[in-house]
């Protein structure tokens, strides 16, 4: 009698990465190991070795760009939005480093999250560094690296994870793009107000005050 054993992981060819992610620079790409063929403790591993974020994704360790602008919209978000959550004890608030696990094998890191406490078992913050966490709110800050193939992959990821919120905020064209769905969405110009819709009612921030974080002083 034999024993049925799960399938060897498969290496990833270059026609594969380009259906799934779309023109992207391959120097975001882990190539050790090999794409289709890692893991999640590969991702701490690099992380621990050289202070680089990656994504996985099917198998493929895949960059998390982040410049210094991107930080820094990304880190002024956190503000606005832990000001509004903190004081109404609403849950927590992630930055550009929080790691969550949407399902087997999927890792992502949004810029910035909302994660509600009923999310949360026992209504405390995890210990392990990827912990089975869907957003709440995701918010991704563009990249110019970044491609309309791994976009929308990120947009169904989250979603189907639990997601209720996702903003795109693109820094170059000072937009926000809200999505209530991977298919629904409305795009923000700096003198409209974002605000939090049914995730966290009466959270409002123009993208123009975001926004001010590029402007020279």
């Amino acid at each position: 009698m034999t024993t049925a054993t799960a399938p060897l992981p498969t290496a990833w060819t270059a026609t594969d990465l380009a259906s799934s992610f779309g023109p992207m620079l391959l120097s975001r790409i882990c190539f050790n190991p090999l794409p289709g063929t890692a893991t999640e403790q590969d991702i701490l591993d690099l992380h621990e070795r050289t202070g680089r974020l990656y994504e996985l994704v099917d198998g493929v360790l895949v960059e998390k760009p982040m410049g210094f602008r991107e930080s820094s919209l990304a880190c002024a978000l956190v503000g606005f939005l832990r000001a509004f959550v903190a004081g109404r004890k609403l849950g927590t608030v992630a930055g550009e480093a929080g790691l969550m696990r949407l399902a087997p094998g999927l890792v992502r890191i949004p810029e910035v999250s909302f994660i509600s406490w009923d999310r949360f078992p026992n209504r405390r913050l995890p210990d392990e560094p990827i912990p089975d966490l869907a957003p709440d709110l995701a918010v991704e800050v563009l990249s110019p690296s970044n491609t309309r193939e791994e976009m929308r992959r990120k947009l169904h990821d989250y979603f189907t994870a639990g997601s209720r919120l996702v903003w795109f905020v693109d820094p170059a064209a000072r937009t926000v793009t809200v999505y209530t769905s991977p298919d629904q969405s409305t795009v923000l110009r700096p003198d409209q107000a974002l605000d939090g819709g049914a995730v966290l009612p009466g959270f409002s921030l123009p993208p123009s005050q975001l926004f001010a974080e590029l402007d020279p002083q």
